[in-house]
């Protein structure tokens, strides 16, 4: 049977009752926010400023705050009266999260008497009886009269709301106030579980030489309550948190302003960039909310196909025939005035369409880019080539002392698409080496790794060759 629990008392009764020690209790919820704000960082964190009205007794008294994230992080709470702060001063502040529920409800009963009824079938009516709640470790246990009752489908009813028990999460502060008038209450704390993060939709043109780029902010909060009307800060960037507390350099924050496109504004804010919403917005519960970052046209693209060597090959023989190798394609576009972009972009989740000749489009890849200034470069992988093959392959090798290997390699690069294409090859070198022959100009890009940029005609085969010396 299904435990029912009747509340003889109104919950909102206790909120109104005054405590032990004599002091009056005064409740807050949303009902009196002047405003909200919250920044949310992209690790997860976010950053509240609740304002409210708050009438309190003179005196010493309690403060109870409702409507506060659950997910708060207690210990970077802080709490001002701006308009009062003389007048008020804080004794205690404590986080109440000891939320009710039938179990604990009845753990707060235990050694003391409360009513069941039943159903009296035989007289068609509910009787009320009497019963010593002895136990409820492993469920509930009744002493009813002289005999113990280890279950009984009774519906419980309490005589009251036992103290420290509350309904939803709960900042309480204990508080000498001097002053009859309303307190401009000024709320501030980090919560967890409140995230978001950046999605982009580039469109390439059918011609592949420029795009249109979207971007959307993500917002995704689970802190555990609703943010209603409140102004919205986003701060991209890698803030970092310790363990224990992380109030320092985020609370430095508390001053940030932000922007970018029509409705987000952007602003470098410390080693940061910060991006408000120019409207109020509620944020929901368990809710994912997109929104418009940045919109660009004609950005201009550039389309590179990439062949990867493997370091590790060039200190032993490989008898095996022809070694078939991915051709990976990137776009690459650069974060500039001139290519109709030049604002810092958020990292995030970039994904490529593609038109075709009658205008529609065509979802072609993703990847992931970091954050990215003004005047950097951008570089997505977006998928393998399907009509670009590539193949490797040793055509000698010899270990000349224990440490010191000679190697040549081919790479073949065939080409069946309609048109013209450069492939670069990338090979990353081990140890001390030295190139002793080669067929095609090279780059070297870093101390460790060459570049071969290869022509190769539509329809036709290159083959690019060279021969290294290696020592460990």
């Amino acid at each position: 049977m299904k435990v029912k629990i009747i509340i003889l008392s109104v919950i909102t009764m206790f909120f109104v009752k005054t405590v032990s020690a004599g002091n009056p209790v005064t409740s807050s919820t949303m009902n009196d926010q002047n405003s909200v704000e919250v920044t949310v960082y992209n690790n997860n964190l976010g950053f509240v400023r609740d304002t409210r009205s708050i009438t309190l007794p003179t005196g010493e008294g309690e403060l109870y705050v409702k409507d506060i994230a659950s997910q708060i992080i207690a210990e970077t709470v802080t709490v001002a009266s701006l308009n009062e702060p003389e007048k008020l001063s804080l004794l205690e502040q404590t986080y109440e999260y000891d939320l009710i529920n039938s179990r604990k409800l009845l753990d707060k009963y235990v050694g003391k008497t409360i009513k069941l009824q039943i159903w009296n079938q035989y007289h068609d009516r509910k009787d009320i009886i009497d019963a010593t709640l002895m136990s409820n470790t492993d469920g509930p246990i009744y002493k009813i009269g002289n005999e113990i009752y280890l279950e009984h489908p009774g519906i419980k009813i309490l005589p009251e709301l036992p103290d420290n028990l509350f309904t939803a999460p709960t900042l309480t502060w204990l508080y000498r106030n001097n002053t009859e008038k309303p307190h401009t209450m000024e709320i501030t704390y980090l919560t967890n579980n409140i995230n978001w993060n950046a999605d982009y939709i580039m469109t390439i043109n059918e011609n592949e030489t420029t795009a249109k780029l979207s971007g959307w902010a993500t917002i995704n909060n689970q802190s555990g309550v609703l943010y209603k009307n409140a102004r919205l800060t986003l701060v991209a960037g890698e803030v970092h948190r310790v363990q224990d507390i992380q109030r320092k350099r985020v609370f430095a924050r508390a001053e940030m302003q932000m922007a970018m496109a029509p409705q987000f504004e952007e602003e470098g804010f410390f080693e940061y960039h910060t991006y408000d919403l120019q409207r109020n917005t509620t944020l929901k519960n368990n809710q994912s909310m997109q929104m418009s970052l940045l919109a660009a046209s004609n950005v201009t693209i550039q389309k590179e196909f990439l062949v990867h060597g493997d370091m590790y090959s060039y200190t032993r023989s490989f008898r095996d025939e022809k070694q078939k190798q991915d051709v990976n394609v990137y776009l690459i576009f650069r974060n500039t005035a001139e290519c109709n972009l030049g604002m810092p972009i958020p990292g995030g989740t970039i994904r490529f369409l593609k038109q075709d000749k009658d205008n529609a489009v065509q979802f072609i890849g993703e990847d992931r880019i970091n954050h990215t200034p003004v005047n950097e470069e951008i570089k997505a992988n977006i998928g393998k080539a399907f009509d670009v093959a590539a193949e490797r392959i040793q055509t000698d090798y010899k270990q000349i002392t224990t440490k010191i290997h000679e190697s040549e390699w081919e790479i073949s690069i065939r080409n069946h698409k309609e048109e013209d294409i450069i492939v670069g090859i990338i090979e990353p070198l081990p140890g001390n080496w030295s190139i002793i022959s080669n067929s095609h100009p090279y780059k070297k890009t870093d101390a460790f790794t060459i570049r071969f940029d290869v022509e190769v005609p539509k329809d036709k085969e290159v083959k690019v060759s060279y021969r290294i010396k290696v020592g460990l």
